[in-house]
């Protein structure tokens, strides 16, 4: 008995060490109820945005701005609808005003996914910048918000910071890493 025990264990563990960051998103999503996912291209987030139009769950488009995708997240919300937006830092540092004058005072539970550039052999300065600025806005607004940079804790993070904007009705930020996904790879 201890020895199948030990076989299904180990089995789940490397099923679970095979997983990209992105199927893990993907299969969160879904698990709560997260149909709609507008974003704004990204090359990070590519695998991930790729597999949601492939899925025919998600209703995915992208967007010319972040600030449509939360308005169209923030009207889904308001529909009956679960959504995330999907973007990259510098796309970030467009939502300060529509995240206090629209998500917060309406109590939207806004998901955002943001993969973080700026940081770990950023080439951009103004990417950089950006980067510095993005988490003492979400204090300043009072957002909660996660930097994941592992993937033992993507799943763990994602999945309850999902339930708790659901269940509190506030936005939440989460921040992909490159320790995470790699970063943005510059070729020269």
């Amino acid at each position: 008995m201890a020895i199948a025990e030990q076989h299904t264990s180990s089995e789940a563990a490397q099923t679970s060490s095979d997983k990209s960051w992105h199927s893990i998103v993907l299969q969160i999503l879904k698990r709560n109820e997260i149909s709609l996912v507008p974003y704004v291209p990204d090359r990070v987030l590519t695998p991930l945005i790729k597999n949601l139009h492939a899925d025919p769950f998600f209703t995915t488009f992208a967007t010319a701005r972040e600030e449509e995708a939360v308005g169209i997240v923030s009207g889904a919300w308001m529909g009956g609808r679960r959504a995330a937006v999907l973007m990259q830092t510098s796309g970030f540092a467009t939502l300060a005003n529509v995240l206090a004058s629209l998500a917060v005072p309406y109590q939207i539970p806004l998901i955002m996914f943001v993969s973080e550039r700026g940081t770990l052999g950023e080439f951009n300065y103004g990417q950089s910048l950006v980067c510095r600025t993005m988490r003492p806005v979400l204090d300043s607004l009072a957002l909660e918000h996660h930097t994941i940079t592992r993937l033992d804790e993507l799943e763990f993070i994602a999945d309850r910071s999902i339930k708790q904007a659901v269940t509190t009705q506030a936005p939440v930020a989460l921040i992909l890493n490159p320790l995470l996904t790699g970063g943005k790879t510059f070729d020269k």
